[in-house]
């Protein structure tokens, strides 16, 4: 039998959670902005990515985006079967 190893401490570093606090509080406060468009922030989940990103560019052990670990797992799989034949 496989035995799963348990990966060892914390998932997101402390740092990364005083960033994503810090926008929440912006969130609240009226003054969240988004990106390029700089429109208001309403949204509790874009206020944590906001935080996640932030942390994520000051270099705190903040795990990589769901997209780029998606595309990291497809490039692994995509693997090409040969073309089937015709009966």
């Amino acid at each position: 039998m496989a035995v799963k190893k348990k990966s060892s401490g914390r998932r997101y570093s402390p740092k990364a959670g005083k960033a994503v606090e810090r926008e929440m509080r912006a969130m609240k406060k009226g003054k969240l902005t988004s990106g390029r468009s700089k429109k208001k922030v309403t949204s509790r989940k874009q206020a944590i990515a906001i935080g996640l990103s932030e942390a994520r560019k000051a270099g705190a052990k903040v795990p990589p985006k769901k997209k780029a670990a998606a595309k990291k797992k497809s490039a692994k799989k995509s693997t090409k079967r040969p073309p089937r034949k015709a009966a």
